[in-house]
């Protein structure tokens, strides 16, 4: 079931990640939509020959979809991603951090963090936060962080262990990093609370794309990612809770909130869902939210 996008020409949006996947995906129904849409791409060439088929699926032209280069990986990278964002167009409508990974090895970003804490979550939390002046200015911005349903497998948000350095497992770090995308959004909704920033957080649903594939999973993991795509829906389908939470008119007052499909099997319409009593702790979400400045102003 597909429901209209309301108009959105004269909007600027932001999706991360979005050189494959629910991302681009994302970005082909908002540039369709009518809106301005920057792709963000660690790989120059992938990231042109997404904007490409961004503006030839959905009949932009070269001036509606941008390209940036973005490692969620780097602070670096995450600062010159801002400041490119903040030099090339005057507002931002939406923040769409739609970029995730799930890695079979515990690995460190640049600046020494977990990868998948540091790519799901932290990079994450330092865009946004380096764009939030702009999105304010909007009076009426969204920030949208694909979550997952995963949220749930996470016990608690680990926080006297957010780098999984008293043990890695590759699905433990990732169900905490979406447990930790829904705290954040918690939080982020409250502290912008009159803003008008509003914040929701979302599960696209298994989805056929490249996530889990390639060369950050091996063994179990990736045969599990092979044996269950069949049963997973189109990267197209994925992409419509993260479309909906960015363009739904009416949602403002339930800024905090969490969309998913109804139905099981990932079919049907986006609607407010619930989460887990570990993802509505809101000591939890303060406390994230505290670690999280820490660790950035450490890393600078």
């Amino acid at each position: 079931m597909t429901t209209a996008i309301p108009p959105q020409s004269g909007r600027v949006v932001l999706v991360t990640g979005a050189n494959s996947g629910v991302g681009k995906e994302s970005a082909v129904a908002l540039a369709g939509a009518g809106a301005t849409v920057a792709i963000t791409s660690r790989d120059a060439a992938k990231g042109e020959a997404a904007a490409a088929e961004v503006r030839s699926r959905s009949g932009a032209g070269p001036e509606r979809v941008h390209v940036i280069a973005l490692d969620l990986a780097s602070f670096a990278s995450i600062r010159a991603c801002a400041a490119d964002v903040l030099g090339r167009f005057d507002r931002l409508d939406v923040l769409v951090n739609n970029a995730g990974h799930l890695l079979s090895e515990r690995r460190l970003t640049e600046d020494g963090f977990e990868m998948t804490f540091g790519v799901n979550h932290l990079g994450h939390f330092l865009l946004t936060s380096l764009l939030l002046e702009r999105l304010e200015a909007g009076g009426s911005s969204r920030v949208v962080t694909v979550a997952s349903i995963a949220h749930r497998g996470a016990a608690d948000a680990r926080l006297d262990d957010l780098q999984s350095e008293r043990g890695y497992s590759p699905m433990g770090a990732y169900n905490r990093s979406k447990l930790h995308n829904i705290l954040f959004t918690t939080e982020l909704a409250r502290r912008q609370a009159g803003t008008g920033v509003t914040a929701f957080a979302v599960h696209p649903g298994g989805v056929r794309s490249g996530f889990g594939k390639g060369d950050d999973t091996k063994g179990l993991e990736k045969l599990l990612f092979l044996a269950v795509q069949p049963f997973f829906i189109s990267a197209k389908a994925g992409a419509g809770a993260s479309v909906h939470a960015a363009t739904a008119p009416g949602i403002e007052d339930r800024s905090g909130a969490y969309f998913s499909r109804k139905v099981v099997g990932n079919y049907g319409p986006v609607v407010e869902a619930s989460t887990s009593a570990a993802a509505r702790d809101e000591t939890a979400a303060r406390e994230l939210w505290a670690r999280s400045e820490a660790l950035v102003a450490a890393a600078i």
